[in-house]
This record gives structure tokens, C-alpha cells and sequence, in this order.
């Protein structure tokens, strides 16, 4: 706290309240948070400040979505993430910030490409992974091997980097979610996988009391973007808000990849 700038607590609350904005609007949008805490505090410290952050927005996801979750494809996901989350959590002994960016960056970008081809071949096709599998009393075809793929992903992103959200967004997105039901249940997933981290957190040494320090003077800022959101989001159509979580996606993959 001592060595940061009025200017930097300015960015640093600007992102906080994008956090708050994407939890509740635009999934992927958080990228550009993550961006600016690692542009104004150390890459690999600032994902320790991060996190307490990203479980304030969720909880406020939470409260404002929670009857929209859909959780057979939340259970798909979870034992595929905590591979992921483990495997994160081995190359962050290792791992250098420039290891980190490229890894995620090069993950952002392929997952983006994967979906862009999904949509564009399944085109004409509509309906949700949750209606599909009320239809067929289980899961759709390639649903498990879509939930593993992605969930060893974005295990992995959102424990070396917190950037998680894109992967996810991107799986949402290629199961056909609408907006209602992509904010519901990628908030639940959320809540759950980042209360999760903690530990490892911890014990990777990326929070402690410095960290938390600077967290008590952000978090509030999570509130007014999780409102502005919230207002938002009923004004999005389904297009553009596709369109907006996909372009945020790339950004930030790019940004990654790049810096």
C-alpha cells in the first residue's frame, strides 16, 4: 500500500468496479482487470489481490442470479476443475509471469477459435444444454467430454492467473446457454471454485495480511459495477451480449499473449 501512486488505487478501483460489472453483465470482461491489477502490481502477487475481489462479485452474482444456475452442468464440470485446479497450482511452483501470460493468452485464443467453429457449424441449431437434457433425460451428445475439456481449462486459468471466466464463458457459450442461465450458473461455478482456491492460495504465498490489506480498500468498488450491471443487462440483446463475452475473450487473450 505504501508504494502505491493515488493514480494506481485510481486503476486499481476502476478494475474492481469492472469485476462487479462482468459478474453481473458481461462474463470475460473481467479480463481487463486482471490485465490492469497485473500492469499496476507484480503479475504473479496480483492474482492473491485479485481473488477476494472476484468472491465478493460473485457472491453479489450469486444473490441476483442464483434461481437461473443449472447444476447437472455444474456438476459435470466440477471433478474436471479440480484437475485443473491442481495442475495450475503445480506450474505456479515453477512458472515465471511470462510462462503464465503466454500459457493462458495461447489457451484464450485457441478456446476462442473453438468456439467461433462450433457456432458456425451448429448454425440454425438453438435451445440450451438445459433443455436438450431435459429432452433426452441426460446429458447431450458430447456433453461430457466438452464438460472435461473445459474444465481441466478453466481449472487451470482461473489458478494461475484468475482467468478462469473466459474459459468458462466460452464452454457457456458452446453449450448454447442464454443470458439468464450463462450469468445463473457461471456465478455459482464461480463462487464455489474461487472460495476453493483460497487454500492454495494461501499457501502459495500469493495471500496474506499486505494482500488483504489492499483488498479492504478495494472491495467496496465491487458494488456500484455489480448495480450498473445488473441494470444493464435486461437492455442486452442475446447476440450482442455473445458478442461482447467472445470479443472480451480474444482482448484479453491477445493482451496476454502480447504483453
Amino acid at each position: 500500500m505504501d508504494t502505491l501512486t493515488l493514480w494506481q488505487l485510481a486503476a486499481l478501483a476502476a478494475a474492481t468496479t469492472l469485476v462487479g460489472f462482468s459478474k453481473t453483465a458481461v462474463s470475460g470482461a473481467n479480463t481487463i482487470s486482471l490485465a490492469v491489477f497485473a500492469a499496476v502490481l507484480p503479475a504473479r502477487e496480483s492474482t492473491g489481490v485479485l481473488l477476494p475481489i472476484l468472491i465478493a462479485g460473485d457472491l453479489l452474482a450469486v444473490a441476483v442470479y442464483r434461481r437461473h444456475a443449472h447444476w447437472p452442468t455444474l456438476l459435470r464440470l466440477f471433478p474436471a476443475v479440480g484437475v485443473g485446479v491442481v495442475a495450475g497450482t503445480l506450474f505456479m511452483l515453477w512458472a515465471d509471469d511470462g510462462a503464465v501470460r503466454t500459457s493462458i493468452g495461447a489457451i484464450l485464443l485457441l478456446m476462442s477459435g473453438v468456439t467461433l467453429w462450433r457456432r458456425r457449424t451448429a448454425a440454425g441449431q438453438t435451445g440450451s444444454a438445459a433443455s436438450e437434457e431435459e429432452e433426452t433425460g441426460g446429458p447431450p451428445r458430447g456433453a461430457r467430454f466438452r464438460a472435461r475439456s473445459y474444465g481441466v481449462l478453466g481449472g487451470f486459468t482461473t489458478m494461475v492467473a484468475n482467468a478462469g471466466g473466459p474459459v468458462m464463458s466460452l464452454y457457456l457459450l458452446s453449450a448454447g446457454f442464454r443470458k439468464l442461465g450463462f450469468l445463473g450458473t457461471s456465478a455459482s461455478f464461480f463462487l464455489i471454485v474461487n472460495v476453493s482456491k483460497v487454500p492454495f492460495g494461501v499457501g502459495l504465498g500469493l495471500i496474506d495480511r499486505h494482500s488483504l490489506l489492499v483488498d479492504a480498500c478495494l472491495v467496496l468498488f465491487v458494488v456500484p459495477g455489480a448495480w450498473i450491471g445488473r441494470r444493464c443487462v435486461d437492455r442486452i440483446d442475446q447476440k450482442l451480449f455473445e458478442r461482447l463475452v467472445l470479443g472480451a475473450t480474444v482482448l484479453g487473450g491477445l493482451h496476454l499473449l502480447l504483453s
